[in-house]
């Protein structure tokens, strides 16, 4: 199939990977996956055992009519320990290469579908500054937009740093998250090229 670029001219590129059907049940599942994964799973609460004192009776066993009481770190207690405390934990779910590149390509084909993917011969700026950058995406009309390249541009991802709906990511590293959360798509034919001979 043809992709139509920026210039007008048409990029030969495979079916199988854009011209894929949209699964939604697969990306809604890999992007989840995803989030998951970067969770930290640091949280953590002091259970009875954790919390420091408590190793003497607060007071005799019986004649005080108060309830018996082995610790001064019981849940029931002012400054003891939680009863089922947090424990840091694993969010990671599994989600095996095929599903994960067929989520890809589902998603990158929907993205030439509805016209959100544009696709260019070069794009670059000669030095980082971020009013060349906004100059260039607004003259192709686009604000909300995922910049794919194939090789990392420091000067273009310093440009695009401070703009709060642009990033800039090379087409190894862009991943199903970063693909759904702009609105365009803006990738260089190489970087088409290596997402290609990732998602094949």
């Amino acid at each position: 199939m043809q992709l139509a670029t920026h210039n007008g001219a048409g990029l030969d590129v495979s079916d199988n990977v854009f011209g894929a059907d949209y699964n939604e049940a697969l990306v809604h599942q890999v992007v989840t996956a995803y989030m998951a994964g970067a969770r930290s799973g640091t949280k953590a609460q002091k259970t009875r055992s954790a919390v420091s004192g408590g190793g003497a009776k607060p007071f005799r066993q019986k004649g005080t009519g108060r309830a018996r009481a082995g610790t001064s770190r019981s849940p029931l207690w002012r400054g003891g320990g939680k009863v089922f405390a947090a424990q840091p934990r694993c969010y990671a779910q599994k989600v095996n290469r095929k599903m994960y590149r067929g989520a890809v390509r589902s998603i990158v084909s929907e993205l030439a579908r509805q016209g959100r993917l544009t696709i260019v011969g070069d794009f670059s700026v000669s030095a980082p500054k971020t009013r060349e950058l906004r100059g260039k995406l607004a003259e192709m009309d686009l604000r909300d937009v995922l910049i794919l390249v194939d090789a990392q541009d420091d000067a273009l991802q310093l440009a695009a740093r401070n703009l709060p709906l642009v990033d800039v990511m090379t087409a190894a590293e862009v991943d199903p998250v970063s693909m759904v959360a702009f609105a365009n798509v803006l990738a260089t034919e190489a970087a088409v090229r290596r997402l290609e001979e990732r998602l094949a």
